[in-house]
């Protein structure tokens, strides 16, 4: 009996022996560890992308001629709006040009944009990220900010060499500095999570107290660009409501994040030109 009662408790013996001898192991050692697990692992979750892009070819070449000459058309359309798009922008970006010779200004970073597909999500109550399937050998650098049409998604945690970590802008530990579109008085804020059936949303700090909210049009929060990792002028979302703050000096917001994080299947990674060069 007493054998058994021993036997019962070998498990927990040899999980407390771990736990114990984990603890006292280098931090290098750990570090190394962790990442050779994640590189063995990170094509399984790279080829399971590769499998649903597949599913997804397959699907698109079971529609009929009907569906896809539709489809062909809302491309032409979209293509025909993004080519007056393309020569518009162009246009301000020579107009921004010959402002800032006139005036003796410095110029504004220049970014490139990689491409990368998304693997995998996670959404648990302490992480919110998405994995991407560029890395090291494409030239991602570590913090660099990741977007999406609807604006900023993040940016890159962790860098290997097939693929990368983006903490999302949900995520309760990315903080930035933000402005309100129109008014230029920097704001600090953070990440809230998702709520079951809403909107991720953010929390913003230090509103000034003469900023009001109209929820028929709520004020747009863009980035300020202070830091140095975000270019200003992002849509980060909306500022829905406000409250006092606990000093009493400033107001603290909730900001109605985009919808569309928790679902994206693409981004792309902004890369400074320098870093680029230094590479």
């Amino acid at each position: 009996m007493l054998k058994k009662r021993l036997f019962n408790k070998k498990p927990f013996a040899v999980l407390i022996a771990v736990a114990i001898f984990w603890i006292f192991v280098p931090f290098i050692v750990k570090s190394t560890l962790r990442s050779a697990f994640y590189e063995f692992q990170a094509p399984i979750s790279a080829s399971a992308s590769y499998v649903r892009e597949l599913q997804n070819f397959w699907a698109a070449r079971s529609k009929s001629k009907s569906e896809l000459y539709e489809a062909g058309k809302d491309l032409a359309h979209l293509n025909a709006t993004y080519e007056l798009m393309i020569l518009e922008n162009q246009a301000m970006r020579e107009e921004i040009s010959r402002l800032e010779s006139l005036l003796g200004l410095p110029s504004r970073p220049e970014y490139k944009y990689e491409i990368a597909r998304v693997v995998t999500r996670e959404f648990n109550s302490w992480w919110h990220q998405l994995e991407i399937r560029k890395g090291s050998l494409h030239g991602i650098p570590m913090g660099a900010p990741v977007v999406f049409a609807g604006g900023v998604v993040g940016r890159i945690s962790e860098v290997h060499q097939y693929t990368s970590t983006v903490e999302l802008l949900s995520n309760n530990h990315l903080r930035m500095a933000v402005i309100i579109e129109g008014d230029n008085r920097p704001m600090s804020f953070r990440g809230a999570g998702f709520r079951l059936f809403r909107s991720p949303i953010g929390i913003a700090q230090y509103v000034p107290t003469d900023i009001a909210v109209d929820s028929s049009n709520p004020p747009r929060i863009l980035t300020s660009g202070m830091g140095g990792v975000f270019p200003a002028g992002l849509h980060i979302g909306h500022l829905v409501s406000l409250k006092p703050g606990s000093s009493g000096m400033f107001q603290d917001g909730e900001i109605r994040l985009e919808p569309r994080l928790s679902n994206l299947t693409e981004v792309a990674v902004l890369i400074s030109l320098d870093e680029g060069t230094a590479q």
